[in-house]
């Protein structure tokens, strides 16, 4: 490349080029994790990309991106019904193939705007081996109101082969997480709501959460977190409330966080783990793992200590059941006797 330029030249042209590598537009984007609308429109019409829609089929064919594939519902078909773990990951690479998705191409993963399923989607992949992969956070909320183009036709692409080859940094188990607890090296994140975190509410036989765990609820990523109880209550008519915080009050947010130490994720089955887990890669943390099986697991393994730790009341349930079940009981009999009366009446 330089010829027979004098060492000092070859030295002074060498860090030019290097510079302008590290410094060019190219290099950065390629870095991007979480992308934007142009980017997947170029991302498709200029490189090829392959875009993987993971929202249900019903919402999917109610209008997608053009050329995107869709498997379902990705944190239904992907995980055990019973267990909420993943299924066996030969059976995911063939769904993935069987749907033409490739280990080999780039990917852009993307839901409904701010939907964790998105980023289960991103995390899966990674996990799998794929190494060039983005998520588009605004989904297809944004790419509507870009004025982009929509089908609503199936996209049928050519089987391929999708060799998974699983990365365990990517994922952490139950006893490791058991064995971190009280290491200074590793700190712990809990996605869940503040309820979640405290107790009151109880998603497992057990409430409270992992010693020393720092609660950023997923949903205070977003510029607005209350978003969807106003959509519910028609106090707005969009989602930009679900964008993303810029970057400088996400750094905020995540000040009292160390970037070098390994970092842990986990939420009540990893969805919303996954979505924190890859807004932490995006600024910059070396090394974030998701806990996937999360406080469903957690939670029921008695031998893991918990903080702020409740009990799942059988009792209250069981005579909320009973209570129900007499109140039901009621009504079938009032029912039966209006039935009765009703036709009586009819009789001449």
């Amino acid at each position: 490349m330089f010829g027979n330029l004098p060492l000092a030249r070859v030295a002074a042209a060498a860090a030019l080029t290097i510079a302008s590598i590290v410094l060019s537009p190219v290099a950065q984007a390629e870095e991007r994790i979480i992308v934007d609308t142009t980017f997947v429109e170029d991302a498709i019409t200029d490189g090829g990309a392959l875009v993987w829609d993971v929202r249900g089929e019903k919402a999917y064919l109610r209008g997608h991106i053009p050329g995107a594939v869709n498997i379902g519902s990705v944190t239904k078909v992907l995980r055990d019904s019973r267990t909420k773990d993943y299924i066996p990951i030969d059976e995911i690479a063939r769904m993935l193939g069987e749907a033409g998705i490739s280990d080999s191409r780039e990917i852009v993963v993307y839901g409904s705007k701010a939907n964790p399923g998105a980023y289960f989607g991103y995390i899966t992949l990674r996990y799998l081996g794929v190494s060039d992969v983005t998520v588009y956070h605004g989904g297809i909320d944004d790419w509507k109101s870009a004025g982009k183009a929509v089908e609503t036709n199936p996209v049928k692409l050519p089987p391929t082969t999708f060799t998974a080859t699983p990365d365990p940094s990517q994922l952490v188990t139950t006893r490791e997480v058991i064995q971190r607890l009280g290491d200074d090296t590793v700190q712990i994140v809990d996605a869940r709501t503040v309820k979640e975190f405290s107790g009151e509410d109880i998603r497992a036989l057990r409430g409270g959460h992992i010693p020393g765990a720092v609660n950023v609820p997923y949903q205070a990523n977003w510029v607005d977190p209350d978003t969807p109880r106003k959509l519910a209550r028609k106090k707005v008519d969009n989602k930009d409330g679900m964008n993303l915080k810029p970057r400088d009050e996400l750094e905020a947010m995540y000040a009292q966080l160390d970037k070098d130490k390994e970092t842990i994720v986990y939420c009540q089955s990893g969805g919303r783990a996954a979505e924190s887990a890859v807004i932490l890669q995006e600024l910059g943390f070396k090394n974030v793992r998701i806990y996937d099986s999360s406080w469903l697991e957690y939670g029921n393994t008695f031998q893991a200590p918990v903080e702020n730790v409740t009990y799942f009341n059988v009792g209250r349930v069981n005579s909320m059941i009973r209570s129900l079940q007499m109140q039901i009981d009621q009504l079938e009999g009032e029912i039966a006797t209006l039935k009765a009366a009703q036709k009586q009446q009819s009789r001449p």
